[in-house]
């Protein structure tokens, strides 16, 4: 790459099991005006605009193009969208950069998962010919893959409980998380994942702004430079495919370079504490790195922004000099079928 790239601000909304009262698009512009205030830029100022959203947990076709009223369009801006998480936008908008089109993304993504049932709204991410006709919900398949590691030897009901305490000890100075503190184990919900094992439902928003070279350091004191980004996928069979193991992930990271140097942070999107055990394999992470320090998925997990938040959440550790090499995940589909790998770095101290 012979552009540099950096996520220059980042913005969430609070995370709510609830937003009966706000629109997508009301829930939405409190964080765009947030991450542009960061920066001091205006809507004219940003070189390309590009979000991610779903029309299944909206329940309608083309429902982003509402979001647009929040980022304003006119004058007409240049725009796109992703049917992903956010952080398959970010990829897009990295992208977009890399080829010197622009030099400022906009780059954001929001969900509603309170108004239905998204266990069953998930299941239309299967196969629509051998899985998708049986209805297994999201909860169902990742206990599938749970269960496959306990057989294997890989973690035990006690080792998971444990993740799950971690991250919502670590939410306890996130002010943005859904659950924080203390969070009973709970009863199984599907075996061997117990309510404590899985994430909370709810509603969120969040938003980064990259920058290229010289801009983003007039627009940063730290910049989080994008040192590598990449995104693979599994078969999607999930009979095609061994459960506790992610060689997607592990390609990206590598192609991503982040097993060149050591990383001292790593914000993983694992919904499941099972998911975690599987992605700590993938990318070799020891336990000197720092896991999830705000709490992650399973503190918050707004659906079709959770992955931008683990880039942001990277990204601003390394701000505000809490991390000088970080890594962020983003996954998509059952059982961590797509997987997206970011490297982060701050310029030397």
């Amino acid at each position: 790459m012979t552009r540099q790239i950096a996520v220059v601000a980042f913005a969430q909304s609070d995370h709510r099991r609830t937003t009966d009262e706000l629109s997508e698009v009301e829930m939405l512009m409190p964080v765009l005006h947030e991450v542009l205030a960061r920066t001091g830029l205006k809507t004219a100022d940003i070189g390309f605009t590009c979000s991610g959203s779903s029309d299944y947990l909206a329940g309608r076709a083309f429902s982003f193009t509402m979001t647009l009223d929040g980022v304003g369009a006119w004058p007409p801006i240049s725009e796109s969208h992703v049917e992903m998480d956010g952080a398959f936008a970010l990829y897009e908008a990295w992208s977009k950069l890399l080829t010197g089109d622009a030099d400022t993304a906009l780059v954001y993504a929001y969900g509603k998962s309170s108004p239905g049932s998204l266990r069953d709204v998930l299941t239309r991410q299967l196969d629509p010919y051998y899985l998708a006709p049986l209805w297994p919900d999201s909860v169902a398949l990742a206990a599938l893959q749970a269960q496959a590691l306990l057989d294997a030897g890989d973690t035990d009901e006690h080792a998971l409980a444990a993740i799950g305490a971690r991250s919502r000890a670590a939410a306890t100075a996130n002010p943005h998380a859904q659950l924080r503190g203390p969070v009973p184990r709970g009863d199984h919900l599907v075996r061997p994942l117990r309510t404590g094992d899985c994430p909370p439902i709810g509603d969120g928003a969040a938003a980064v702004i990259l920058a290229a070279g010289d801009r983003a350091r007039q627009l940063c004191a730290r910049p989080a430079w994008i040192r590598g980004l990449d995104h693979r996928i599994e078969p999607h069979s999930l009979g095609a495919r061994d459960l506790t193991d992610s060689p997607s992930t592990r390609l990206a990271a590598e192609r991503a370079g982040a097993f060149e140097r050591p990383v001292d942070t790593a914000e993983l999107h694992a919904p499941f504490s099972s998911q975690e055990v599987v992605l700590r394999k993938a990318l070799r992470l020891g336990e000197e790195v720092v896991v999830n320090p705000s709490g992650g998925a399973l503190a918050a997990n707004p659906v079709m922004a959770t992955g931008l938040i683990r880039i942001g959440e990277a990204a601003a550790r390394i701000h505000r000099g809490a991390s000088d090499r970080a890594l962020a995940h983003a996954t998509s589909g059952p059982c961590l079928q797509q997987n997206l790998v970011a490297v982060l770095e701050g310029d030397p101290r």
